[in-house]
């Protein structure tokens, strides 16, 4: 499905799918993801079916149940050990829920599409992520995790992808760029221990959201990038734009917003789809600004 978003900037419409809403309103707006991820779940599991939010109710009923959203709910010990029997189940939302682990035999939930936690002191990931080759959404919010383990690998089938909020640093596995699939990746409000490599080496992402994560630069490899539409890095302490960021050519929407930027590669010109930049928030020179807009006549710039 696709809509039409006449922006706050111009009157031209802006073509983007549903899903994809609430990045649009990140660049435009400065509202931050996690804000939209409670709904995405709605995306998940067989149309129409009932959202259960009491444990007991969802496991009364055993067969049938895909959807099962505990957010802000006490979980009783003896119930959360007994989740596992929900073998229907493709969706499933933790939050608030004063938990620290994931309900045993987690891994027997092998239907899971969408796994997200938020506000709940989880100190790992899921123990053996083998068994969850159909999941292909992931979110973790507000965890004491501090470290994404090589295992992630094994969900081949995953798409989007969201951590954040940890007082953590965090260790990010090599092994991303095994995720074929992986389109959305979201970091924010975590420092990452070192430059996060990997996503630069996944050619099928399309949006790269790095929010208050350490960020001091970013890889030149942005051929290896073919796919991506939407590149955020904010709230960071980038200097420099690589000037190969041309080679990223269905580049559509750029957020660089409150970094050390004082210049950008005049090669951003050869980006003919980018139709939104975001600068505000660097100590960007009137001279530099006046040339951006000569290089990007047709592009929306906000300074």
């Amino acid at each position: 499905m696709f809509i039409t978003l006449y922006t706050p900037f111009t009157f031209l419409p802006i073509i983007v799918s549903m899903n994809k809403v609430y990045l649009l309103l990140v660049l435009l707006g400065g509202v931050a993801p996690t804000l939209f991820s409670q709904k995405e779940m709605d995306q998940y599991g067989p149309y129409g079916s009932k959202v259960y939010t009491i444990l007991q109710e969802a496991l009364e009923k055993g067969k049938g149940v895909y959807k099962l959203d505990l957010s802000y709910k006490p979980i009783l010990p003896k119930e959360y050990d007994k989740l596992h029997q929900l073998k229907d189940l493709q969706v499933l939302k933790l939050s608030t829920n004063s938990i620290s682990d994931y309900p045993p035999k987690l891994n027997e939930l092998i239907n899971l599409t969408f796994l997200a936690s938020f506000n709940n002191k989880l100190k790992t990931f899921p123990n053996d992520l083998k068994p969850f080759q159909n999941l292909q959404y992931l979110e973790l919010q507000h965890t004491v995790i501090d470290s994404i383990p090589t295992s992630i690998a094994y969900l081949s089938r995953l798409k989007t992808f969201k951590f954040g909020n940890t007082d953590d640093t965090l260790k990010l596995a090599n092994t991303f760029y095994f995720l074929k699939k992986l389109q959305d990746v979201v970091f924010e409000n975590c420092v990452l221990d070192s430059f996060p490599r990997p996503l630069f080496q996944i050619p099928s992402l399309k949006f790269l959201y790095l929010s208050n994560t350490n960020t001091h630069f970013i890889s030149k490899h942005f051929e290896r990038l073919p796919q991506l539409e939407v590149l955020i890095v904010e709230n960071n302490r980038l200097q420099n734009l690589p000037f190969d960021v041309y080679k990223a050519q269905k580049l559509r929407f750029i957020s660089l917003r409150n970094n050390l930027l004082s210049s950008l590669p005049d090669s951003i010109s050869q980006l003919s789809e980018l139709a939104f930049l975001d600068l505000s928030g660097n100590p960007i020179s009137a001279d530099e600004i006046e040339k951006l807009k000569i290089l990007l006549p047709g592009c929306q710039i906000k300074f």
